[in-house]
């Protein structure tokens, strides 16, 4: 957004402070909630809306945005070659690049039947039990993650395929929706079968703008929605998931991840590096194969580590400071009604709307009103959603609560609309009514809606 664009914006909702009439019967116009990201804002709407770069950033800084994009979306390759900045693919990964998971900074789609691959979801494992470090327990030949592919003359880990069970279902209204249950079949195992134990959890990639923002909220902002014991008898009871911080050799809050299982962007984005591509880097430098494995390690490499803390940091900068899109029509009546059901029926008691950021090096992530619509804190979401594999504090049943900013934009971006954690909602509407477990009064609540009443509700979220 240029400088131009934003007094614009700012003359706007000024105005809008004194010629808005609050709307009967529903949510008043909040002038400032255009504004998603504060002053790291967007305006566009187009295929390229995840991308933007925070404005106000100094030359030098727009130099480490381009270089750490360039990171995050080129393809890495073979070692040895002779880009060697982008070599030591593998052995085994899931994607070529960060981009693979996430491309445009958005969504990953799942695959619709079982020929497809699994590009952009992966499987994290684990094995009865906790790690030294609180952490779940890697299974003894394929550790926390599979490998689903491979440099050439390498075997991948297993094969994966996805089919669909349909679920059907009815509104109080008569309305009937199907939803669509994932089954997942292991096969090809590449090193020999896994332990009899054996705990898997599906993850999708997401879309990665706004992070610098979410990075920036203060830890004594995010714990004080916590109510583990559901003191205020609401039927919610976020809970703080504390995870081992490799970077500094202690327990932190967990922000990150679909579990809330990373303490920081740079632990997210070095543990995706080794995880997901098979790049290691200072924080996480070396693969983590099994002794059945273990003959992997002759394959030669891209460096040690494969890419360096001044690469790393350009990437991490380039996800802190992505900006996020601007909310549209915020101020239509039919918004207004939905964002007021919304309310109504405590969806913003996880999904909750505003927080002000705290002050770091960033001085454009500083000291902004952002509406990520999030508490950043672990929900039991039921048995429906439930990976039984607990990950730190959190339990099979937990998941944190998602972020909904952009969330009307991956259509666009992505082009297709599938949510939660393994993309198994086919829409927003699908995506509520798998709610269960603390939400399961909202999501019955949302039922028992007359059909334009839940249209307007999500054509609130849509607008988000």
């Amino acid at each position: 957004m240029n400088k131009q664009s934003y007094i614009i914006i700012l003359f706007t909702s000024i105005i809008g402070l004194f010629s808005c009439e609050e709307p009967k019967d529903q949510t008043p116009v909040d002038t400032q909630e255009e504004l998603t990201g504060g002053l790291a804002t967007s305006f566009d709407f187009g295929e390229n809306a995840f991308g933007h770069a925070v404005s106000g950033l100094s030359y030098e800084d727009e130099d480490k945005f381009v270089i750490g994009n360039s990171f995050f979306r080129s393809n890495w390759t073979v070692a040895p070659a002779s880009a060697s900045a982008r070599d030591g693919l593998g052995p085994l990964f899931n994607g070529l690049s960060c981009g693979s998971c996430h491309n445009l900074d958005g969504r990953a789609e799942p695959p619709k039947s079982p020929s497809e691959s699994l590009n952009g979801l992966l499987f994290r494992i684990s094995t009865s039990g906790f790690s030294v470090n609180g952490g779940p327990k890697p299974d003894q030949i394929y550790g926390d993650q599979l490998q689903d592919k491979a440099i050439p003359t390498v075997k991948p880990e297993v094969k994966v395929s996805v089919r669909y069970e349909e679920v059907i279902g009815r509104y109080t209204d008569g309305t009937a929706y199907n939803l669509r249950k994932p089954i997942y079949v292991f096969s090809g195992w590449g090193y020999g079968e896994p332990e009899a134990n054996f705990m898997f959890s599906p993850r999708i990639g997401m879309q990665v703008f706004g992070l610098g923002l979410l990075e920036n909220i203060s830890e004594t902002d995010i714990l004080l929605n916590t109510d583990e014991n559901d003191e205020n008898r609401d039927g919610i009871s976020g809970k703080a998931n504390y995870v081992w911080d490799a970077i500094n050799k202690r327990k932190s809050l967990g922000k990150f991840g679909w579990k809330a299982n990373q303490p920081s962007l740079k632990q997210q984005t070095t543990a995706a590096f080794n995880g997901d591509i098979g790049i290691t880097t200072s924080v996480f430098p070396v693969h983590e194969l099994s002794e059945s494995q273990g003959f992997l390690n002759e394959i030669p490499n891209g460096g040690e580590p494969e890419i360096s803390d001044k690469n790393i940091d350009n990437v991490v900068f380039y996800l802190q400071t992505l900006a996020v899109p601007a909310r549209r029509n915020h101020t239509d009546d039919n918004v207004l009604r939905g964002k007021a059901l919304f309310t109504k029926l405590n969806c913003s008691g996880c999904h909750r709307p505003s927080f002000t950021t705290a002050t770091n090096s960033i001085k454009q992530l500083n000291s902004q009103k952002i509406f990520p619509y999030t508490d950043l804190l672990l929900h039991d979401m039921g048995d429906a959603l439930a990976d039984g594999r607990p990950d730190f504090l959190a339990t099979g049943n937990e998941w944190r609560t998602s972020p909904l900013w952009g969330i009307g934009l991956i259509k666009t971006v992505n082009k297709h609309t599938t949510l939660l954690h393994d993309g198994r909602a086919r829409n927003i509407e699908e995506a509520i009514l798998w709610h269960g477990g603390e939400s399961q009064n909202s999501t019955e609540s949302f039922k028992k809606l007359s059909s334009t009443d839940r249209n307007q509700l999500i054509k609130f979220v849509e607008s988000l």
